[in-house]
């Protein structure tokens, strides 16, 4: 049977791209943020994944103001990198595991989440981003991918807790299909920013490292934190840690922490990365 075997979170940083495109990683800004992720790479390497359920934002790339859905579910063969305005990402086209993803779907909707299924889009940094930062440079990526797209740009947004429900049932999901797989899931975004108005370029590490805490020592609490929490100690784009959440919802009560990473700045971002495996 599929299951789920570990849970990432980490932002997605458009800047991190970049640096790694340009052949900037070992440059002194930058050098200490990809020491951060070293030993997740590593870790990645013995894990093994076959899948990597990748929960993470549309930039204005694939979905576009006038449809915006809460809950989307890509269950295409494959995705192409996106054009975010500078050109494509020189890096892999991602492959898709329709089977699972149809199924997952299914699952989900028949568990009462209404989820737009998405047969086509290209993705952005909010994918691409994380695969790098967790596998390098590599010619293909070592996993197949199930995006799964939450709506946080646009008010209202899914709470923390629905997103966490989702988390459990997509955990059903998998762990009713009958490939045996190796399924990690993945929450991105965060951690604390903002990008416009009076408070552009707000960090706050309490929040965040109390949020990085609470993942492996009281993930319930963080059910609880409201839009206008995130709002007022994250920063207006800070709502992205729910993603993070559906991530942990998935992995259930017990787990084992791997890895823990705080960093700042990346551009005006605070950078959070998290590796727990299900117990």
């Amino acid at each position: 049977m599929a299951r789920i075997t570990a849970g990432v979170g980490t932002s997605h940083v458009p800047a991190i791209g970049a640096a790694i495109d340009l052949g900037k990683t070992q440059e002194a800004y930058w050098a200490p943020l990809f020491a951060g992720y070293e030993r997740s790479r590593a870790w990645e390497q013995d894990a093994k994944p076959d899948v990597v359920i990748l929960v993470f934002n549309d930039h204005a790339t694939s979905l576009m103001l006038e449809v915006v859905p809460t809950f989307a579910i890509g269950c295409a063969d494959s995705y192409m990198p996106a054009d975010e305005g500078w050109g494509a990402r020189p890096v892999p086209v991602v492959e898709g595991h329709a089977e699972l993803a149809a199924h997952i779907a299914q699952s989900l909707i028949i568990d009462e989440f209404d989820m737009t299924i998405l047969n086509e889009m290209a993705v952005d940094h909010g994918m691409t981003v994380p695969l790098s930062l967790l596998f390098g440079e590599v010619a293909r990526w070592p996993v197949r991918v199930v995006p799964i797209m939450v709506n946080v740009t646009q008010f209202p947004p899914p709470s923390g807790d629905r997103c966490w429900r989702l988390g459990e049932a997509i955990a059903r999901a998998v762990a009713s299909f009958p490939e045996d797989l190796n399924v990690q899931i993945w929450g991105t975004g965060g951690m604390s920013h903002q990008l416009q108005g009076p408070r552009a370029g707000l960090i706050n590490r309490a929040f965040d490292t109390d949020f990085l805490e609470k993942l492996a020592s009281d993930p319930q609490a963080l059910r609880r934190i409201t839009h206008y929490d995130y709002l007022r100690e994250a920063g207006s784009e800070g709502i992205e840690l729910i993603m993070w959440l559906i991530m942990r919802g998935a992995l259930g009560p017990d787990i084992v922490e791997r890895h823990r990473f705080y960093h700042v700045p990346a551009s005006n971002t605070a950078v959070g990365h998290i590796v727990l495996e299900a117990a």
